[in-house]
C-alpha cells in the first residue's frame, strides 16, 4: 500500500501513527495492497479555505476527504479488491487538539488525528453519516478499526470517542 503523509501544518504530529492506522484501516477494509492514499496535514487557515471552497461552510474543520477512483471494499470474501487511487485525506491538528481536549474521554491531539484518519479513510470508501443508520454503521466501523489498531499495539485505556462533525 502506498501511503504518503505530508505535514504542512507547522505543528508536530505523530506521522508514523497516522501512516500506521491508515494502513491498518485499509487492510482491514480489504483494499488492494497496491492502492494509493495521500494524507495532508494543514493549519487552520488552509483548512478553513478548503472548507469554504468545497463545502461552502465557514471556519476550519477537522478532516476532509477527496476521493479519486471511488474504490469500495469487496462485497464478498472471495472477491478480488480493485486497485487504484483512493484519494486525499486532509487533517487539521489545531482542530483535532480542541476536539480531543473537549471530548468526554479527553485524549491527545495525536489520538484524535488517528481517529480522524480512520474517519477520512471510511469517507473515501463511500461511507457517510448523514442519516442515522449510516452514522451508526460508519461510527461503529470506525470504533472497531481504532480499537483493533490500539489493541494490536497494546495501548490501554478507552479509545477516543467519535468527535467528528
Amino acid at each position: 500500500m502506498s501511503i504518503d503523509v505530508n505535514n504542512e501544518s507547522g505543528t508536530e504530529v505523530d506521522e508514523q501513527a497516522i501512516l500506521d492506522i491508515a494502513r491498518y484501516a485499509l487492510t482491514r477494509m480489504r483494499i488492494h495492497p497496491l492502492s494509493e492514499l495521500s494524507v495532508i496535514v494543514i493549519d487552520e487557515d488552509a483548512m478553513e479555505q478548503l472548507h469554504i471552497q468545497w463545502m461552502d461552510l465557514p471556519g476550519p474543520t477537522d478532516v476532509m476527504s477527496f476521493p479519486m477512483d471511488e474504490l469500495r471494499p469487496p462485497a464478498k470474501d472471495d472477491e478480488e479488491p480493485p486497485q487504484g487511487l483512493l484519494g486525499d485525506i486532509v487533517l487539521c491538528p489545531e482542530v483535532a487538539k480542541k476536539q480531543g481536549d473537549e471530548a468526554p474521554t479527553r485524549h491527545s491531539m495525536d489520538e484524535e488525528l488517528q481517529l480522524l484518519t480512520v474517519h477520512g479513510v471510511l469517507h473515501l470508501l463511500g461511507y457517510d453519516h448523514e442519516e442515522p443508520d449510516e452514522k451508526a454503521e460508519m461510527f461503529g466501523l470506525q470504533a472497531a478499526i481504532v480499537d483493533g489498531w490500539r489493541a494490536e499495539r497494546g495501548l490501554t485505556g478507552p479509545s477516543p470517542a467519535p468527535t467528528v462533525s
